[in-house]
């Protein structure tokens, strides 16, 4: 794969000057504008879905690749938040006020955690130009999640007609934390389960949606962010399945990748996670298995409300018209949520039923009873899927989860950042079933949305001066042609990265927004083209290219506010968990 370089006016300027009609069956006048759905899944790795390598059954999804177009060098931001922003705005997340989590609370440029004014949704720029506009699931980039707050940056006041789902990071499948219709705080309901109840609402909103309007479609779901909830029917599928352990199901995903032509030949599988032991050495494999089973029923359930959305636009007669993405906040997740700790008891009072009225509202993150009245326990051996645990399934199937790749979800090695893309569009991809290799990010989604569109984006918005884009339209690579970019940046935490061409530098701080001294020179150099999955450290041999692209990282650090950092002069604030 070769870099082009496109500086960034002239990028706009083409962006903007761009025509509608971009294939040949956009020639027909009739021809309404197209639908845009975008997908979004949680805390999911490279390899957990089928047509990148999964045993997980996720036949929807294989379907939309199978008749789209696959990259398979895609990439996010390493973190949630980050993710949501560039994706809604195509922007590096600094540059639109994201740089950690919206939860947070610090002052520096690009780290307020709300998103900025600055910068515009994609939601705001369709429904400018004539779109409907709707979503469901997961918003976390408002810092103010209130009833009684400022709405400011919620869905509706950041151009979406019609929402429902949660404003924070991550709750109870069960019984989630701030959920929401539109502005207004709403119980869950009996027999609720939050992934369908996303799937279920965005086919509501289809059948409404009126036929003479197109429409923009932001699904974003918590499947399979932690705590790991899903029904028993659905985890019963996937019994006997991860009896082989973690070692053995990471060399059939690889083997599965070089299969599919996802992964080239050059790609070899990286070693097990040194914090993860080999599978004989597991004590509790029963736990272990029983995790894995819950997570793989989460994704299993997503796909099928994926199938039910896709019969939704079929019965409408909109499936050839509607171009759907499909991809994945950051990698597989090793924050462990209480699983490295062995189980603790509950205490006599504890045990007792403490039962909650389905028309109260539940604004905490992690409910201490289930809505039944029974406690909600995490702990090393607690069983995983039920509303009374709170559980994640750890470094250990995450590895699984990023095969073939090393590092997880906050860090910007492969495995915190690398993402499936899953492109469909009938009536705009010719050459269906196409894996291509182009590199993408999440910054990529908005300006592709609007060529697709022929919409313009923006540099003046509610009296808001609009940062130029970042990102670059992914047309040519729909059509089966080179992308033209320089290069992308990276940084989450203190880690950093930034890739030119097949080139990356990354590196990771010893502690997670602690950058010290020692941190400066730990820069890791790799060729993609040859090492893929980042197992041949290059930066001895070529310590000049590690000076210049570390001078680049530097400079589009204090370019996109990405630096200076919040952490490095006092304990601003104390760290939450998402």
């Amino acid at each position: 794969m070769k870099s082009f370089y496109l500086p960034r006016a002239a990028n706009l300027i083409l962006l903007t000057a761009m025509p509608s009609a971009l294939f040949s069956q956009s020639s027909r006048a009739d021809l309404k504008k197209p639908n845009i759905l975008v997908i979004l899944s949680d805390d999911m790795g490279y390899s957990d879905i089928g047509c990148f390598g999964s045993e997980i059954k996720t036949p929807n999804l294989d379907r939309l690749a199978n008749n789209g177009i696959r990259f398979t060098q895609f990439y996010n931001t390493a973190r949630c938040s980050p993710s949501r922003a560039s994706l809604l705005t195509g922007l590096y997340p600094h540059e639109a006020n994201m740089g950690n989590l919206a939860s947070e609370n610090y002052t520096e440029p690009g780290y307020g955690d709300d998103l900025s004014k600055n910068s515009v949704t994609l939601a705001h720029i369709l429904k400018k130009a004539g779109y409907a506009t709707y979503m469901t699931g997961k918003w976390h980039i408002a810092k103010d999640i209130s009833p009684k707050g400022n709405k400011e940056n919620w869905p509706l006041q950041r151009g979406f007609d019609r929402y429902f789902g949660t404003l924070n990071g991550s709750g109870s499948y069960y019984d989630p934390g701030t959920l929401i219709s539109n502005n207004t705080f709403v119980p869950p309901g009996k027999n609720f389960y939050y992934t369908d109840a996303i799937s279920d609402t965005t086919v509501k909103f289809i059948r409404q949606h009126p036929k003479d309007k197109p429409f923009f479609f932001y699904v974003a779901y918590t499947a399979a962010h932690w705590p790991l909830h899903a029904p028993e029917k659905e985890v019963a599928k996937y019994k006997g399945k991860y009896d082989i352990g973690w070692d053995s199901l990471r060399v059939l995903r690889f083997n599965k990748l070089k299969k599919l032509g996802i992964i080239s030949n050059n790609c070899v599988l990286s070693k097990r996670s040194v914090e993860v032991p080999a599978w004989k050495d597991e004590p509790l494999k029963a736990w272990q298995v029983r995790r894995m089973q819950v997570y793989a029923a989460m994704i299993d359930v997503m796909d099928q409300g994926i199938g039910r959305i896709i019969s939704a636009l079929e019965e409408k007669g909109e499936l050839d018209n509607t171009v759907i993405f499909f991809m994945q906040d950051n990698g597989g997740c090793a924050e462990p949520q209480g699983s490295d700790q062995p189980e603790i008891p509950p205490t006599a009072d504890q045990l007792v039923l403490k039962p909650t009225s389905y028309d109260s509202i539940n604004l905490s993150k992690k409910p201490i009873y289930t809505r039944d009245g029974r406690f909600v326990r995490s702990g090393r051996g607690v069983m995983a899927g039920d509303a009374n645990a709170w559980m994640a399934y750890g470094p250990e199937w995450a590895n699984v989860s990023n095969t073939p790749y090393r590092m997880y979800k906050q860090y910007v090695h492969q495995g915190g950042i690398a993402s499936p893309l899953i492109v469909h569009w009938p009536e705009g991809i010719v050459k269906k079933g196409l894996i291509t290799r182009q590199l993408s990010h999440l910054i990529d989604i908005v300006p592709t949305c609007l060529e697709i569109t022929g919409v313009q984006y923006p540099t003046i918005f509610d009296n808001n001066a609009i940062q130029p884009l970042e990102g670059i339209s992914l047309i040519p690579a729909l059509k089966n042609q080179n992308t033209k970019r320089e290069f992308l940046f990276w940084e989450h935490s203190a880690n950093r990265a930034i890739r030119i061409g097949d080139w990356k530098l990354v590196a990771r701080v010893k502690n997670q927004k602690r950058f010290t001294p020692a941190d400066e020179n730990v820069w890791e150099l790799y060729d993609l083209d040859k090492d893929p999955s980042e197992t041949n450290d290059l930066a001895a041999r070529f310590p000049e290219r590690v000076k210049e692209m570390a001078a680049k990282w530097e400079a589009e650090a204090l370019r996109t506010k990405a630096k200076p950092w919040p952490w490095n002069t006092s304990e601003k604030i104390k760290v939450k968990s998402e």
